[in-house]
């Protein structure tokens, strides 16, 4: 652990799974040592915490390491919650965990061999952007009934999902903003402008042992 005794967090800017377990460790309140992690160059400490060598891993304490970003998001939660991001405002918590899991599921699936279709043997993109367009459709018409999944306020299934849909928009923008989900499109502009999105989204160095501890941001500052 830091000397800071705060929990040591490695993430990575834009990978969409730190996105929102930083999200979640903001809006909790809870603070971090923030330690940036180039993808390439993987710090030997983070490798050591966690042999699957994805961000991002939380260090809580020296016996206890999350390497899950929807485990890092449950545990934030459970510390403090105080938007009811765990309780939605409308339909259940299963039904709000069985939404996440589509979105980690098939639909990440389809949008890495859309975005990155080289790294996939014979991915057809154009396919792969279909199969995730029928996920957007789906939320869409959620969204259409109200502002958010899951009733008229955000909860852990929009800020969970949101980071990935905007990696699937940038994809191709101007094939995004001409598909027929206005209700979507006017949902993910809010999430990029939100106060939570932008709160996590500061720049940081690369970390390095030994340089001086970088605190992350929460909402309670």
């Amino acid at each position: 652990m830091s000397q800071s005794a705060l929990p040591v967090l490695y993430s990575f800017r834009r990978c969409p799974y730190a996105i929102r377990a930083r999200m979640a460790l903001y809006i909790s309140g809870t603070q971090c040592e923030h330690r940036e992690v180039v993808l390439r160059d993987k710090p030997a400490h983070m490798l050591e915490l966690s042999p699957k060598a994805t961000v991002p891993v939380l260090q809580v304490t020296p016996d206890q390491v999350i390497d899950e970003s929807l485990d890092v998001m449950l545990w934030a939660f459970a510390q403090n919650d105080p938007d009811h991001w765990m309780q939605p405002d409308s339909g259940s918590s299963d039904d709000m965990m069985a939404l996440i899991a589509r979105a980690d599921g098939d639909f990440k699936n389809s949008l890495d061999r859309y975005k990155y279709p080289n790294r996939y043997e014979g991915a057809d993109p154009v396919l792969h952007r279909n199969a995730g367009e029928a996920f957007l459709s789906v939320l869409n018409q959620q969204i259409e009934r109200s502002s958010f999944l899951f009733g008229n306020r955000p909860c852990l299934a929009d800020m969970a999902i949101a980071p990935f849909v905007r990696q699937f928009a940038n994809t191709d923008r101007s094939w995004f903003d001409q598909i027929p989900y206005p209700a979507l499109r006017n949902w993910l502009a809010a999430f990029l402008e939100s106060s939570v999105f932008l709160g996590v989204m500061d720049k940081y160095p690369q970390w390095q042992p030994g340089d001086p501890v970088t605190l992350s941001p929460a909402a309670t500052d």
